[in-house]
């Protein structure tokens, strides 16, 4: 997105991404879980948090929800402000791990093309992890109850229902919630993150 204003000049940093890894022992970066409603990414960000938090890892989790309430408040769910909502977050996640932090996100995020964006914005440090169930599976689990209500015409645009999902074609990552508990997707989790990003 083009900037609004040309009078804009790039600040520079005297502390360098590298100097923050290396004071963290551990390498930046951002996971970006992506799936369907219901597939995990929220339980499973939430947990794989808490893990790293307490090995003394900088990490952070950024929520679809959470962020529909703030700093993307004022988007709806067509596919122009999905498009929208990705882009923030893609610049802000990036921003994350610039500052030294291994960074979560939990969204839907279902088009592809906005997925790509997102990792542009990092770069390397983009790790796209699919979290997979198929709809049958999470709209038979439906923890929030949404996918009834999409099915009676109360929720329009609802991914897997009215609006489609498009799965990553080469995810970095995968973890298969239909035919894996919990702990046993967190656990897989844990030990790509740690081959993956231990200093």
């Amino acid at each position: 997105m083009p900037a609004k204003t040309a009078n804009l000049v790039t600040v520079k940093h005297r502390v360098s991404t590298d100097q923050r890894v290396a004071a963290n022992k551990h390498q930046s970066g951002v996971l970006w879980f992506t799936g369907l409603p219901g597939s995990g990414k929220s339980t499973l960000a939430i947990e794989v948090e808490q893990k790293l938090f307490e090995m003394g890892w900088q990490v952070y989790v950024l929520d679809g929800d959470n962020v529909r309430q703030g700093l993307s408040a004022d988007l709806g769910f067509s596919p122009e402000d999905r498009t929208e909502n990705i882009r923030r977050i893609g610049e802000m996640a990036a921003l994350f791990a610039d500052a030294g932090f291994l960074v979560i996100t939990a969204f839907i995020s279902p088009y592809r093309a906005d997925r790509d964006l997102a990792r542009k914005a990092s770069g390397e440090r983009f790790h796209e992890i699919h979290i997979a169930a198929d709809v049958e599976v999470c709209e038979d689990r439906d923890p929030k109850g949404h996918y009834a209500r999409a099915r009676a015409g109360e929720i329009k645009e609802f991914t897997g229902v009215s609006a489609p999902y498009e799965p990553p074609a080469e995810p970095e990552f995968t973890v298969d919630t239909a035919s894996q508990s919990v702990d046993e997707s967190v656990s897989s989790l844990m030990t790509y993150i740690e081959k993956t990003f231990s200093s």
